[in-house]
């Protein structure tokens, strides 16, 4: 069953409207810069409150690693999800288990992908739309050919431009191993909509792959 993670998650209210409808994981930008950016310790009280199987995963944007340790073990993060321009070298030294983002542009995306693959606490990747100077969150569609390429070396989490009405077609074109979304369940920057996570969440569950 495809897995499915909510982004930007920046209350416990959101938090739990995620739980109860079936997300199989929580993110919580730690980018300053986003308008999802949640303190760490309101992301600490919102973790210490979900439950065991839930993943709750740390998003960081070039941050610096002792930073991302910090934070990670302070919060209770399973998980670093890397969303800016690190390097290979950078994710190995982190000693963290992540999945590493990339923007998808082209095919020569993949020489980045190569680049991760096997590399030490590299559980996988966030595959998600190209967008100058932006760190992921526009909203923009991922190219799902080139995506679904993807899927077939490595496991990734598509996301880039999802909504409640199209993450089903993504899932039978990509065949990923979970979606992420973001902005196609909220109500504005950092505030989820009830209806359209359930929606969401209830269409990514009735694909079958």
């Amino acid at each position: 069953m495809v897995k499915i993670k909510i982004c930007g998650i920046t209350s416990v209210e959101d938090a739990e409207v995620a739980v109860t409808a079936g997300a199989d994981a929580l993110g919580f930008v730690m980018y300053r810069k986003s308008p999802r950016y949640v303190e760490p310790a309101v992301a600490q009280s919102i973790v210490a409150g979900l439950p065991p199987f839930v993943l709750p995963i740390g998003v960081f944007v070039n941050e610096d690693a002792s930073v991302v340790r910090t934070i990670m073990d302070e919060c209770g993060f399973a998980l670093a999800q890397l969303h800016g321009d690190e390097s290979a070298s950078y994710c190995q030294n982190l000693g963290r288990s992540a999945l590493k983002a990339l923007r998808l542009k082209d095919r020569g995306s993949f020489l980045a992908l190569s680049e991760f693959r096997g590399r030490a606490h590299i559980r996988g990747f966030v595959i998600d739309a190209f967008a100058d100077q932006v760190y992921g969150g526009t909203g923009q569609t991922v190219d799902w050919t080139l995506a679904a390429e993807a899927a077939r070396s490595a496991p990734i989490l598509v996301a880039g431009g999802l909504t409640p009405s199209n993450v089903a077609e993504a899932i039978r074109q990509v065949h990923p191993y979970g979606v992420d979304v973001s902005s196609g369940v909220e109500v504005r920057p950092g505030k989820k909509d009830p209806a359209k996570v359930n929606a969401f969440i209830d269409a990514a569950r009735l694909v079958s792959i």
